[in-house]
């Protein structure tokens, strides 16, 4: 059984999935709540933020009919940043195995985390046998040194410690954390993409995640602060309409690239503080557009800045995959390829049994792909040491966990 988490600023998902003796993957439980608490993927309220999570995992849980005890977790917060480390080892000849593998991970997250960051992955991009290149695994060969090239990727300390205070409370151990748009990549790009080069732009509520894959291998990420809640603020401001009143609009009407009928078509506006049938009035179409098209392309500039900043090149530059809530908004793909001038195409998770159609969209791309790393990507001795120094919960937060577990099933 594996249990997947994506906790991010509009909403909390938790899949609950189970392996055949193929290794297929099969969905049997699925729980979403509104996310309290959380704000582009960061922690602000942590009593709201445990109970959004509790109530997801518990709903998928009642679903699949079966207890959760450990969870693997998406990470939007913290501004994700990337690094690079190439570390040597000294072989002496005999046969490469795990253990020398693991004193390269271990060495690199040694002397790569900066003071008050945490590094969530090491991932090898690159082996060097002795002087031989392009090696894809050197497990089993012989040689005198091996090199590794990592590309380790780090959150900021506290953000990342209070998302864990947050797992332990609800009585779950932290199998793994996922980076969120790496999680995305691995549910929306095909085998292909991702060894000939590409960018994903997960387009989520508070934010926008970015990844670059080259070689089968995340190569690249990092975090644009602006998200699908800044749209609906935008139109909020703008119309002075109460927020849900704003994204009701944003989900049926609003458009990136307006058409020749929209000065004709009328929508109707609540007014803030009145009564919404009695004080709604009638804008054009014409002007939401005009409201949600500059903040996309500001968005979109700010992809294209932090791509050229980031120094992918070749194919991860040039091949664009928008997915996440954000990238449904009509007209969206059009003009990110507009803006940021490359091959552009909309994603949504690849198919996975059991994925109900109603969470199979772009998004909950995040939360399909923690089940995909966790089948396909996990290595065990790799992570769990690194996680458990941060998750090891105190006997009382056990208890406090198991109380509210109670709770949940029974009131």
């Amino acid at each position: 059984m594996i249990a997947a988490l994506d906790v991010g600023t509009s909403k909390v998902t938790c899949f609950i999935a189970e392996r055949d003796s193929q290794g297929e993957l099969g969905i049997v439980g699925i729980g979403q709540d509104t996310a309290e608490g959380l704000k582009a993927g960061t922690v602000t309220d942590m009593a709201a933020a445990v109970h959004s999570i509790g109530t997801a995992v518990h709903r998928a849980e009642i679903m699949a009919d079966r207890r959760v005890h450990e969870i693997f977790v998406s990470v939007s917060g913290g501004a994700p940043q990337s690094s690079y480390a190439n570390i040597s080892l000294d072989v002496s000849g005999r046969q490469i195995g795990n253990t020398d593998i693991q004193a390269a991970f271990d060495e690199a997250r040694a002397g790569g985390a900066t003071e008050g960051r945490e590094i969530v992955h090491a991932i090898s991009t690159a082996y060097d046998l002795d002087g031989s290149r392009g090696i894809r695994n050197p497990k089993g060969m012989y040689g005198n040194r091996l090199s590794v090239q990592l590309h380790m990727v780090s959150v900021a300390h506290g953000a990342f410690r209070n998302l864990l205070s947050c797992i332990s409370r609800c009585d779950l151990d932290l199998v793994a954390p996922v980076i969120s748009a790496y999680a995305s990549g691995l549910a929306c790009l095909v085998e292909d993409e991702k060894d000939l080069g590409v960018t994903i732009v997960d387009m989520g509520c508070g934010g926008t995640g970015l990844a670059s894959f080259c070689g089968g291998e995340l190569t690249w990420t990092a975090t644009v602060p602006l998200g699908g809640a800044h749209v609906t603020n935008d139109i909020a401001h703008g119309l002075t309409t109460p927020v849900a009143s704003a994204e009701h609009m944003k989900r049926l009407y609003a458009s990136a690239i307006g058409g020749p009928a929209d000065n004709r078509e009328m929508i109707e506006v609540p007014e803030l503080g009145e009564p919404e049938l009695l004080a709604a009035r009638q804008i054009p179409r014409s002007l939401l557009t005009g409201i949600v098209r500059p903040r996309l392309e500001e968005t979109f500039e700010l992809v294209r800045d932090y791509i050229d900043s980031s120094g992918a090149t070749g194919a991860s530059a040039r091949r664009i995959v928008l997915t996440g809530g954000a990238s449904q908004l009509q007209g969206v793909g059009d003009l990110a390829s507009e803006i940021l001038e490359k091959q552009v195409r909309l994603a949504q998770p690849l198919p996975i049994e059991g994925l109900a159609e109603a969470v199979a969209g772009p998004n909950c791309a995040a939360c399909a792909g923690l089940l995909i790393y966790a089948a396909e990507r996990h290595d065990d001795s790799q992570i769990r040491r690194h996680t458990r120094e941060h998750t090891s919960p105190q006997p009382a937060e056990n208890a406090l966990g198991r109380i509210g577990q109670w709770l949940r099933a029974n009131f």
